[in-house]
């Protein structure tokens, strides 16, 4: 680090958990972040800020101005911009020394199988199933840590899936595949503004600690928010030897 990067840096540098050596690997670390909406913008604004080296942000949709209720990396400005370009921006307004990615183009499974083989750590903020799914697929391929948030009304959920781990589940272990699943999106239902802040918040610093080596993750525990009474719950899961995804494995 130069001399700019230990002053920027200094307030994590004085934690003894992280020092110098845990901000060098931060600087050395590639995140790969899947949607840049309510949960990506805390999660792309964190990691940026505390200095992650390279961030690949994917997502197709642009800003609309019902997004900015919520979506803190956009502004009315950019409304029409690619979100994945607005994140960009904002990233290099706070710390133009990392390198920002953007891709704006749909997450299928083929472009996941080749971001999430280069990628330290992924971030799972898209807001459908099958997206969840075929990143998930590609994360227990790659043996890739993924850090998994959702929000939806008053209601959160944050985990951690880690199969460097052996007793570590995957996201299809606690969230199977169905056909018969019905997808529920904010648009429709409505989420509460500061909930999405909450969840990313904590998804970017579960992949900050993963990245560092620092404390203990959130692997093989789900944890939940009600907004409305702001009480956390908490859910021990365990691998599904029978998974479809990660069984053989």
């Amino acid at each position: 680090m130069n001399d700019t990067q230990l002053l920027r840096y200094s307030r994590h540098i004085l934690l003894d958990e992280v020092g110098v050596e845990g901000q060098d690997k931060l600087l050395a670390s590639h995140a790969l972040v899947v949607g840049a909406g309510g949960l990506g913008s805390p999660v792309a604004l964190y990691l940026g800020s505390a200095g992650v080296g390279r961030i690949t942000m994917v997502d197709d949709d642009r800003v609309d101005t019902t997004n900015l209720q919520r979506q803190i990396a956009h502004n009315l400005s950019r409304v029409g911009e690619f979100k994945a370009q607005s994140v960009q921006q904002s990233i290099a307004a706070i710390n133009p020394d990392v390198e920002v990615v953007p891709i704006m183009r749909r997450a299928d499974a083929a472009l996941l199988d080749e971001l999430v083989r280069q990628a330290d750590v992924v971030l799972d903020c898209s807001d459908n199933f099958a997206t969840r799914h075929a990143l998930n697929r590609a994360c227990v391929k790659h043996r890739k840590p993924l850090v998994s948030g959702a929000a939806i009304r008053f209601d959160g959920q944050v985990a951690v899936y880690d199969l460097r781990q052996a007793a570590s589940p995957c996201y299809a272990c606690v969230f199977p595949e169905s056909e018969e699943f019905e997808e529920t999106r904010c648009a429709t239902m409505g989420v509460f503004a500061p909930l999405v802040g909450i969840i990313g918040s904590i998804q970017a610093a579960e992949a900050l600690k993963l990245l560092c080596s620092v404390g203990q993750p959130l692997t093989g525990r789900l944890l939940m928010l009600d907004g409305r009474s702001m009480e956390w719950s908490e859910m021990r899961t365990a691998r599904d030897a029978r998974c479809s995804v990660c069984g053989q494995h």
